[in-house]
């Protein structure tokens, strides 16, 4: 359990600096990031900023709420989870917390080891363990590129940021300026040193496995797609 939460990037986003505290105390050290935002408008900036594994989210907060985060998190990664903890139990809000797309709904106060057990099965299904179907995996826990035979493949570290960002949006299109913001944070770089870039990693893993949106960016499909 320590191993794959150790491998997570956690958003949470809370209003109240109390509660905000005390989790943030409680769960430091847990995981490999955990970023916080102190409104659903912070919290979506951040959320393109960092692209975290997983989100906690209060809903009701000034400038935009938990449940409007949600919808535009979920616009840009579907498979993103999002667990929201709520005050709040009524019928119209368990309902929007189900349009909105959030994937569990927890009603303050919750104990710490009650969310560490939840993260960490949404964490085993969103499986850190990549398989692109042609003998090589990627591990996202370990950012290690297996092959056929069980040998690494040399990755650089924008490589791996690439890598990560893509298989966490499996089936998502990934939008240029997401890419160049997240790859090559504070850093210029022109469309065709990205297309080089890309035909790298696409000699390492297979080249029909990332798909170009001409204009827009790229994204990896599942078997089902090729």
């Amino acid at each position: 359990m320590n191993e794959i939460l150790k491998s997570l990037t956690i958003l949470f986003v809370e209003d109240d600096n109390d509660v905000k505290s005390w989790v943030s105390k409680s769960i430091d050290g847990v995981f490999k990031n955990l970023i916080l935002a102190k409104n659903g408008d912070e919290g979506l900036k951040k959320f393109k900023k960092y692209n975290p594994d997983i989100v906690i989210t209060d809903i009701v907060m000034p400038i935009i709420d938990g449940l409007e985060m949600t919808k535009q998190i979920k616009s840009i990664s579907k498979s993103t989870p999002v667990i929201v903890l709520s005050a709040f139990s009524d019928e119209d809000r368990l309902l929007g917390a189900i349009d909105a797309g959030v994937n569990k709904y927890l009603i303050k106060p919750v104990g710490i080891d009650e969310l560490l057990e939840i993260i960490y099965k949404f964490a085993k299904d969103m499986g850190f363990k990549v398989d692109f179907g042609n003998g090589v995996r990627f591990d996202r826990a370990k950012r290690a590129l297996i092959n056929s035979d069980g040998v690494e493949i040399s990755l650089t570290k924008k490589e791996i940021a690439f890598l990560i960002l893509l298989t966490q949006r499996m089936d998502t299109l990934v939008l240029h300026e997401d890419i160049k913001q997240r790859v090559w944070t504070g850093q210029k770089v022109s469309e065709a040193a990205i297309r080089t870039f890309v035909k790298r990693i696409r000699d390492k893993i297979g080249a029909n496995l990332i798909k170009n949106i001409s204009g827009l960016g790229y994204k990896i499909t599942t078997n089902d797609e090729k």
